[in-house]
Parts: structure tokens; C-alpha cells; sequence
């Protein structure tokens, strides 16, 4: 069996969803798992709903609305008879949102989160299978919550690999194409869950791993991993083929193209990943597996915006030592905060975090009790693999440096734009 994921980008609208159809017909859709996510923009869209609920707004039905206006239009663009059974069915998945933000007795924003947002890839899959089976492509629909199963750490679930294997292997037809949805599963009590932004991709790893899978094919808007992402960078150059550990690498640091997570079990039963674009199907794209020989021989460049760098100082010039770092680690921890990279001396110490939650503040409260506390707000990190002199150069040209890092492949750059 075939894993394939699609992105929000490739069903974005009607023209997108029909452009799917195209690809599974010119590469095959027989013995075809395809994992696809929520359309277009919808998860920021729910997430505006999330905040509307707690924030108690006025726009609360506004942005409900909005989500449903484009869900519609989309359906509209799809089907001739609005009488369909799509229209009954979207409907009702609207009806179930409202009816638990209606009911809803959790002040667990995390919670809400997760079974507001995660509306975005059920509908969306909703209405992808019944037009693939309007259009004489028939498939299985599959709720990807009754199968990966997962602990109860809401937007960032841990998943509970021997039962989601169990449930994967009995819940899978063979020979069949089946559509599912990423970036989901659910705890013990059937709650939803989520893997984290973009968890799509490993929802893909997840299904392929278990179902010992041939392959699996990520489909981008590009036409596979490249140097660097063309959103920042200019001239970016295609990656033909990576090794599982130089992939593992970019994605740590944060390459979008391919989510932290999905490589590693990938790599552990050496299932090839292909990433390809849905515009070109038929091109290569770029491959990636076993392989030490399989390095890029260009420079590579990540880069995360939002960043927040905190500096800790010892309040009485005393070392900061092993003790003191256990402690802060252990705070970052708690208060959930993404550390992408460490720096210390003998009276300072500090770390570029990605403040996901909102929790820098609580944090900032707790760490001022015992240090000096300093950040920097709205600051990027730049990642260069294999790195040279030229491409230092082109990422530090007008930004002022307040920390830089270096290893024998990797440099690393907290910057703030110059004003």
C-alpha cells in the first residue's frame, strides 16, 4: 500500500480538489491510502473561532459563518444538485460544532481547541470522498480518530503506538483507496486530539509505518524539498535526494516541507519518502532514504520567525551551573515553550524559544524570583546547513546579531531586523 498526503494548499477551492482527482488518476489510486488536511486557510479560520468562544465575542456565530460560507461555496463549485448527500452531511457537521461550543462545560482551552478545530479535516475529507465517489471514483471513508490513538496532552497529543497499530491494520481495506484525515486521533475517552500544527505529515508516517507501507508521497505546492523556502529566500535550488538523517536534520530545525516527527518511523522500517508537487505530478520529485552518500551539496537554509530569545542572568554574579539549567529546563517544560537553541557562559544562559502557548509571561513571573530576566521579542532564527562564508553573509546582510552558533555542518542566527 501507497500513503499519500495532501495539504490544505491543494484543496483550497473546487479547482484544487478536482486537480487530486487528476493526480490519483495519472498515478493511481488502487491499494492508495490518501491523508488530507483541512482546506485552504480553515484551520487559522477555526482557530479565530476558538478564541471568539473563549474571549466571549459578539463575532463568535460571524466567524462560524465564514467557515461555513467557504466550505459552501466549495460544494457549490463541486456539485450540480444541491441535493446531494453532501450538503445534508457538511450541514450536520456544522450542527455538531455548534452544538458543542453550545454545551461545552471545559475551560480547557487546549481541549476546546482540539474539538473545534479539528472539524476543519473532517469536513474537508467530507466532502473530498463524496466527490471522488460522484465522480466515479470510489473509496473508503475513514475516521482517523477511531484508529490512531492517543494520550490527552490536547494540541500535542503523544500517540499510543501498539493500539493505533491494532486499530490501523483492522481498520485499512486493502485494495482499496482509502481517505482519512491528518493531523487528528483521540484519547482513551474518544475525545480528539491533535498532533500539533502541521501534523498531518505524521499522521501519513503513522498510517505507513503500521500498515508496513510501500511508500509514502507528500504533495506541495513545490516541487519537492527545496534549499530553502521561496516564501523568504530568492533563487532556491530542488533537493533530488536527501538521506533519512539529513531530512531528520532540516526538519529538527524546522524545514516546513517535512514535520519534525514523520521521518522517524519512517526511517525505522526505511519505508522512501517522496516529496512531489500536485501541479507536475509525473516529475521526480525529491526522494528521501538510506543513505550516507546522500547529502546536499548546497547550502540549506531554515528560518523561524516570532521567536522569542530569553536571556537569565544570576542575580548575585554567581555561576549558573548544572543545577541552575535543570531548574530553567524543567520551567520551559512546564510553561510549554519550543527551545530551538541554547547558549550560556558562566553568569548567563540563554535560549530562542517558540512561545506556541502564550505562557511567557507566567514564566517570566516564576524565572524573575531567581534570575535577571532580559528577552527579545519578534526575533528570527536562522539555520544554515553545510553552511559557507556567501550564505552567512546573505542572512545577516541588514539584521543585527544578538547570537550566533556554530557546529562543523550547522550555523545558527537569532536576528532582529534593523529599523
Amino acid at each position: 500500500m501507497r500513503v499519500f498526503k495532501f495539504g490544505g494548499a491543494s484543496v483550497k477551492d473546487a479547482d484544487g480538489i478536482k486537480n487530486v482527482y487528476d493526480v490519483l488518476q495519472k498515478v493511481g489510486h488502487e491499494d492508495v491510502l490518501v491523508v488530507i488536511s483541512a482546506m485552504g486557510k480553515t484551520t487559522n479560520a477555526m482557530e479565530v473561532v476558538v478564541r471568539n468562544y473563549f474571549d466571549k465575542s459578539a463575532e463568535l456565530k460571524a466567524s462560524i459563518q465564514e467557515v461555513k460560507k467557504y466550505h459552501n461555496q466549495i460544494l457549490l463549485d463541486l456539485f450540480d444538485d444541491e441535493n446531494h448527500a453532501v450538503f445534508t452531511a457538511v450541514n450536520t457537521l456544522f450542527k455538531d460544532l455548534e452544538y458543542f461550543l453550545e454545551h461545552n462545560k471545559s475551560p480547557n482551552y487546549n481541549f476546546v481547541y482540539d474539538q473545534v478545530v479539528s472539524m476543519g479535516e473532517i469536513i474537508s475529507t467530507t466532502i473530498v470522498s463524496h466527490f471522488f465517489n460522484h465522480s466515479g471514483l470510489k473509496n473508503q471513508w475513514v475516521d482517523v480518530r477511531e484508529l490512531i490513538k492517543t494520550d490527552n496532552t490536547y494540541r500535542d497529543a503523544v500517540v499510543d503506538w501498539e493500539q493505533t497499530q491494532q486499530n490501523i491494520k483492522k481498520g485499512i481495506k486493502k485494495k482499496t483507496l482509502n481517505i482519512t484525515q491528518g493531523f487528528l486521533g483521540s484519547d482513551e475517552n474518544s475525545f480528539t486530539t491533535t498532533l500539533g500544527r502541521e501534523g498531518s505529515d505524521y499522521s501519513a508516517a503513522i498510517f505507513a509505518y503500521c500498515l508496513n507501507a510501500e511508500s509514502v508521497t507528500i504533495w506541495k505546492d513545490v516541487p519537492g524539498v527545496l534549499n530553502a523556502d521561496p516564501r523568504y529566500f530568492e533563487n532556491t535550488t530542488l533537493l533530488n535526494q536527501i538521506s533519512y538523517r539529513e531530512a531528520i536534520e532540516l526538519a529538527f530545525y524546522g524545514a516546513s516541507v517535512i514535520h519534525p516527527k514523520t521521518l522517524q518511523p519512517l526511517q525505522k522500517k526505511e519505508i522512501p519518502l517522496y516529496v512531489k508537487s500536485f501541479i507536475n505530478p509525473l516529475l521526480p520529485g525529491t526522494s528521501v532514504s538510506k543513505g550516507a552518500d546522500l547529502e546536499p551539496q548546497t547550502s540549506c537554509f531554515i528560518v523561524k520567525k516570532d521567536q522569542l530569545l530569553i536571556s537569565l542572568s544570576s542575580l548575585d554574579f554567581s555561576f549558573i551551573m548544572e543545577e541552575n539549567i535543570s531548574e530553567i529546563f524543567s520551567l520551559l517544560h512546564k510553561y510549554k515553550m519550543k527551545v530551538h537553541l541554547i547558549q550560556n557562559s558562566a553568569i548567563s544562559f540563554s535560549v530562542c524559544v517558540d512561545d506556541k502557548f502564550g505562557n511567557f509571561n507566567e514564566l517570566k513571573t516564576i524565572l524573575s524570583k531567581k534570575f535577571k530576566v532580559t528577552y527579545n521579542d519578534d526575533v528570527s532564527l536562522y539555520t544554515i546547513r553545510h553552511f559557507n562564508d556567501k550564505s552567512a553573509d546573505a542572512v545577516t546582510k541588514n539584521r543585527e546579531v544578538l547570537v550566533r552558533q556554530l557546529s562543523r555542518e550547522t550555523l545558527q542566527i537569532v536576528t532582529k531586523e534593523l529599523k
